[in-house]
This record gives structure tokens, sequence and C-alpha cells, in this order.
């Protein structure tokens, strides 16, 4: 059976739209809570999928929170391998962080809703299913394009929100994994944030209640179409 582990930092900014396709796809899913867990083993190395997800810290802050000098060895040694990996926010940054690439603050917040604007590279990638569909951006960070990778996506407020290094590993500065029908975690788990950037949490909850169908459904498409070509991969290494 094949495994997928994700390395969580918030209860709440979890695996979202992404876990039942996981699961549908006969993966077995584990998810290790960073800095209460060791997160360089065996079995992390192992995984056929690792997924580093969000939270509210920066990529550059190991000197505060030493847990993630061992999170950029375990992404390191992925990118090394060429294994499957998925980078949600802060996870995108972290994979930015371990191929060289510049990671810093923004300046401002970007959150709330907004469509991606898709480079032509990423017309022809597995985000091409989202359309102009809203996804949910929630940083003050933001991440250069690593040498060798291909930029996907960004919006106004920040150019780069999407990256790919060949069809196996994906970064997202977006949280395509966050369910609209679960949003009020994220305004009580956030609500200082909120409060300080001076945004109301009626104005998100409503933007979240108008995507209820219509984002989980473009973001499966995403996420399946990602999952068939790592597949495909698969089973063109298998045939050789």
């Amino acid at each position: 059976m094949k495994t997928a582990v994700a390395i969580r930092h918030l209860g709440f900014e979890d695996l979202g739209t992404l876990a039942p396709l996981l699961v549908a796809r006969g993966y077995t899913v584990r998810y290790l809570d960073a800095g209460s867990e060791r997160l360089c083993t065996e079995a992390v190395a192992a995984a056929d999928l690792l997924v580093v997800l969000g939270g509210p810290i920066g990529a550059f802050d190991e000197a505060t929170y030493p847990f993630l000098a061992d999170e950029l060895n375990v992404v390191a040694q992925r990118l090394q391998y060429a294994r499957p990996l998925l980078g949600i926010c802060l996870g995108a940054q972290l994979i930015a962080r371990a191929l060289g690439a510049d990671v810093a603050s923004m300046g401002h917040k970007e959150i709330g809703f907004a469509p991606l604007m898709l480079t032509p590279a990423g017309e022809a990638s597995p985000l091409a299913a989202l359309g102009d569909v809203p996804v949910l951006h929630w940083h003050g960070d933001r991440f250069e394009i690593p040498v060798g990778a291909v930029r996907l996506a960004g919006t106004e407020a920040c150019a780069h929100q999407a990256f790919a290094i060949g069809r196996h590993v994906l970064a997202l500065q977006c949280h395509l994994e966050a369910e609209p029908q679960r949003i009020e975690s994220w305004l009580i788990g956030h609500a200082c944030e909120l409060a300080q950037a001076g945004l109301d949490p009626r104005a998100l909850r409503a933007e979240a209640h108008a995507l209820q169908s219509a984002l989980p459904s473009a973001a499966r498409a995403v996420f399946a179409a990602w999952l068939d070509a790592l597949e495909s991969d698969d089973a063109a290494d298998a045939a050789r």
C-alpha cells in the first residue's frame, strides 16, 4: 500500500480536500505534527508522497523554532532524490528555501479569496482545472522562484503563487486544500492576525459560503490531475 506523510503545523491546517482523494487512490495517510514528533525518520524518507502543510511561522525562523532545520533537511532529501513532494504555503516556502531561493516578508498580508493568474506553463499544468474559481490566500511572506523551477501562477498581490519541478514537485503559496465549509476554524485560529490586518471575519465567512461547492470541486480536479501525473510516472518507471 502506498503511503502519504503530511507534516502539519496547525491542527486545522490539514490535508482538507486532498485527504479523501489520497485514501481513494490507496494511500495510507499519516500526519506528523511539527515540533512534537520526529521528522527525520526512515518512514518519512520512504513515503511515496510527502506533503508539507502551512503554518503561521516563517520558513526562515529556525533560530526561534529549531525543528525547522530538520524540516528543511527532510525537504532537501526529497528534492535530492526526486521524490514526490507537495508544499502548501509554509511548505512551498520551505521547498523554495531548500533550493536556494529567497523567502522574505512581503510587507503586507494577502488574506482572502481570489483567483490565480496562470502563466502559459500554468495553463498546461494541473492548475488549469481551477479555471477562474477563487482560492484561499493567507500569508504575509513570499518566495522567489528557484533556479530550475517553472512559475505557474501569481496574483496581483503576490506574483509568485506556484511553481513546479518536473511532475514530482508542486509548490503552492495559496491554500488550495482548504475546505470553505471549515472556514470557521481558520477565523478562530487566526483571529489575532485578522484583527491586526483590519479584516472582518464576516466578509471571509460570506466569501467561503459562496464557494462551498465550486472550490472543493475545482481543488479536487487539480489534485487529481497532479496525482494522475505522479502515477503515470510510477507506471513508466515500473515498465522500464
